[in-house]
């Protein structure tokens, strides 16, 4: 069967079990979705349920179905890292072969930050790895005071700066992270894989809040995805949430930010309102940012209750002709050691009105979602993975 539209949904960090290689990232035994179901009995998520992703993530709540309303599987990625932008790209049809430079344990560069205090005529403090709420409380009121620039990392290839708005307008700090982005760019040592504007608001450290006017930055893909295969053949390709950025625009017709996971899906539900041929790609990003990386189990568990219902009232409004694709695109286990993204497997959950459910077990690429929707569209495809068009 072929599909006028496809919609591909990343639930971000929503990962289903440690990959095969979780040991080589310190991450063995972690498991987003499955640690959220053992801990809550009274997670209620009846259509991610009925899809059957307690087939292919074993947990104590969310039980196994006999007959899945979906074709699911299991999703092992091939590219090096647990990343956004590594876990993105693969989705699109890249392996990225290299990790991108992280600077977790040592900070940046003394080269790299007088550069940025020259250019922003801005003093830089912090420079270390950190969450960011915890950087806010130990250094936000220190940046009030003095308007200095928060410069962080994490475990990810990320620059981060963050600074209160009332202090230093969205305009600036956008400009400087784009300064940050071009002296990156040009020193592959300092290459990072995103830098990231990251605003907040607040007086004092009990109030500080980081808002939604976050930007990010990220490095080109290095060679075509499927977003320009589909671009170049003639075909829509909408972006919801942080897609753009992720991919700095390349192969993407038409954008829409959204504030909060809510949002993205009222603004893809939406979408299903829109006569077009082509892809709709979501990034779904509360999942990661505001209870993954703050160990929030019960915050998370919440998301996925709110996403599974917004969930039914998409499939409900779907076309014949519509693909629904669910998937993630690493893990981020609130229950799992640190604060940083956990290297896993990712669900697949595809699902359209006459579709009959099957379990493909394990797929050895998350390209094998770029290489289907190529096949359904007739495109040139990309090297990595296998499609599975016609199992739906």
């Amino acid at each position: 069967m072929k599909f006028k539209r496809i919609f591909i949904i990343v639930a971000d960090s929503m990962g289903i079990g440690n990959a095969p290689d979780a040991h080589l990232y310190t991450d063995k035994g972690a498991n987003t979705f499955g640690h959220i179901a053992d801990q809550f009995s009274d997670f209620k998520v009846s259509n991610l349920a009925s899809l059957g992703i307690g087939n292919i993530c074993q947990n104590k709540t969310v039980k196994s179905v006999q007959n899945p309303k979906a074709v699911i599987a299991r999703l092992e990625e091939q590219s090096v890292g647990k990343d956004t932008l590594t876990g993105h790209f693969e989705i699109m049809g890249l392996k990225v072969t290299e990790p991108y430079p992280s600077f977790t344990d040592t900070g940046f560069p003394d080269e790299l930050i007088k550069k940025l205090e020259d250019f922003s005529s801005r003093k830089v403090i912090g420079n270390k790895s950190a969450s960011g709420t915890e950087i806010l409380v130990e250094l936000g009121e220190e940046q009030l005071k003095t308007g200095a620039l928060i410069v962080y990392t994490s475990a990810d290839s990320v620059l981060q700066i963050a600074a209160n708005e009332e202090i230093i307008p969205l305009e600036e700090l956008y400009s400087i992270c784009e300064y940050a982005r071009r002296i990156t760019i040009e020193n592959k040592e300092w290459q990072v894989g995103r830098i990231i504007a990251r605003p907040f608001v607040g007086k004092t450290k009990e109030t500080f809040k980081r808002t939604a006017n976050r930007h990010d930055y990220a490095l080109k893909p290095f060679a075509k995805t499927a977003l320009d295969f589909l671009q170049d053949a003639g075909f829509d390709t909408l972006a919801v949430g942080k897609i753009y950025d992720i991919f700095d625009g390349q192969g993407i017709s038409k954008t829409t930010r959204s504030k909060s996971n809510y949002e993205g899906m009222k603004i893809t539900i939406n979408h299903l309102n829109d006569d077009f041929t082509g892809i709709c790609f979501t990034n779904l990003v509360d999942f990661d940012a505001l209870y993954g990386h703050r160990r929030d189990s019960l915050g998370y568990k919440k998301a996925i209750e709110e996403f599974d219902m917004q969930l039914g009232e998409f499939m409900e409004k779907m076309n014949d002709d519509d693909l629904l694709i669910v998937t993630a695109d690493h893990g981020n286990d609130p229950i799992h050691h640190g604060t940083d993204h956990t290297r896993e497997l990712v669900p697949m959950l595809c699902y359209h009105k006459s579709i009959v459910g099957k379990d493909l077990g394990t797929l050895k690429s998350f390209a094998c979602i770029a290489q289907t929707i190529c096949e359904n569209f007739d495109t040139e495809k990309p090297t990595l993975g296998e499609s599975f068009l016609k199992e739906l």
